[in-house]
């Protein structure tokens, strides 16, 4: 079908969603799942493991999701090495302004990287919001990453001039909701993903330690926003769990649990969760997260220098049967090689130990032991 009349499908496909979400209101709205439904989604499906993805051509999700960067060659290389290690799901961020902007144009987009990798037998998680790194996100072309510096380009969504205004927070309803509706049904998608880290201040770079642009009820903010997100969700009625990751920890108990993670424990048809620590810590977040009794992700992990690795974190999960997705995957314009001090602290040249990612942009692997340890783990060879 050519391109014209994919944008114009598209765009009749997401008027009919959003008209129909704003007339029948909740009609469409599902409950949180059960624990049962929880967890007999997982028993049908094999122990998840992949990565965070974004092609190495892109500095941020705007570059990877706009028309003029949108990259398929690179994304069909790249997921073909994933595919090689035995991942079988990616996680990856969206961004609101591509659906702003282009919305007829970002789904076939969307499209396009779901047939990519299901080509390569990977699913995918999809992040729709994000609280991390620039608050000032804008369209168009993407600043050049500043050198040496972990993700100096990667963008909120969204910025703080609809975050910090809880009269502009229903502006998102239309993008979380008609994107969730529009994918409702696919079985490419493993979960939604709704919120990163969405209470996170970014104090080591942006935040009140660093340019002092980030709101200062962003807690406060991102609570309203997250509420809104999963009942936004629970609308599009999708056939696939919704979640949102805790992060912090410890969580000992839910009576410690802090306002947005109550609400991310409450809503989550699903566990996630993040962590950057050794095993035993690892250890310590699962038995904790037990509780819950539904399935368990982690969403994020793998930072070498912080004694976060694949070995021996990827085998514990998988005996767990707990997703795992480390953070990050081809060395590019993210420069996620270098660790987070390097927003204060000057790096002038590669780090012998890559802070997180597998290959450089040719496919060499930063560690082939390393490679070889994961191929074991998920029974690729």
């Amino acid at each position: 079908m050519p391109n014209n009349a994919l944008r114009t499908l598209a765009f009749l496909r997401l008027a009919i969603f959003a008209l129909a979400g704003f007339m029948t209101a909740n009609s469409f709205a599902r409950d949180r799942w059960t624990e049962d439904q929880a967890n007999d989604w997982y028993a049908r499906k094999p122990w998840l493991a992949g990565c965070n993805f974004s092609p190495s051509t892109a500095v941020n999700q705007l570059e990877m999701w706009q028309p003029d960067t949108f990259d398929p060659g690179t994304i069909d290389r790249e997921l073909g090495w994933a595919e090689q290690l035995g991942f079988n799901s990616v996680r990856v961020f969206l961004h609101n302004i591509p659906w702003q902007e282009d919305q007829a144009g970002f789904v076939p987009r969307i499209e396009h990287f779901l047939k990519l990798a299901d080509r390569h037998g990977i699913g995918v998680v999809f992040v729709p919001l994000d609280a991390c790194w620039d608050p000032r996100p804008r369209p168009g072309r993407q600043r050049d990453p500043r050198p040496h510096v972990h993700n100096s380009g990667w963008v909120q969504c969204p910025g703080t001039a609809i975050l910090g205004d809880p009269a502009r927070h229903d502006e998102l309803r239309g993008y979380v909701f008609g994107i969730i509706r529009h994918f409702a049904n696919d079985p490419r998608i493993h979960a939604w993903d709704l919120f990163n880290e969405p209470d996170n201040d970014n104090r080591s770079s942006y935040g009140i330690g660093g340019a002092n642009i980030e709101i200062r009820n962003k807690a406060e903010m991102a609570l309203r926003l997250l509420k809104k997100a999963f009942a936004w969700a629970r609308e599009a009625n999708p056939t696939q769990p919704l979640t949102a990751g805790l992060w912090i920890g410890p969580w000992p108990g839910p009576a410690k649990l802090s306002p947005i993670e109550r609400v991310m424990v409450e809503e989550s048809d699903v566990i996630s969760f993040h962590n950057y620590g050794g095993l035993d810590q690892v250890k310590e977040r699962v038995d904790q997260l037990r509780r819950y009794h539904r399935p368990i992700l982690c969403t994020e992990y793998m930072a070498r220098p912080a004694g976060s690795t694949f070995d021996p974190i990827l085998a514990y999960f998988k005996d767990q049967q707990v997703a795992a997705y480390n953070w990050g995957f081809v060395a590019g314009k993210t420069q996620t090689i270098y660790p987070w001090d390097s927003w204060h602290k000057t790096y002038t040249a590669e780090p012998p130990v890559w802070f997180h990612d597998l290959f450089r942009t040719d496919g060499t692997p930063f560690d082939a032991k390393e490679v070889a340890y994961i191929k074991r783990v998920t029974g690729k060879r």
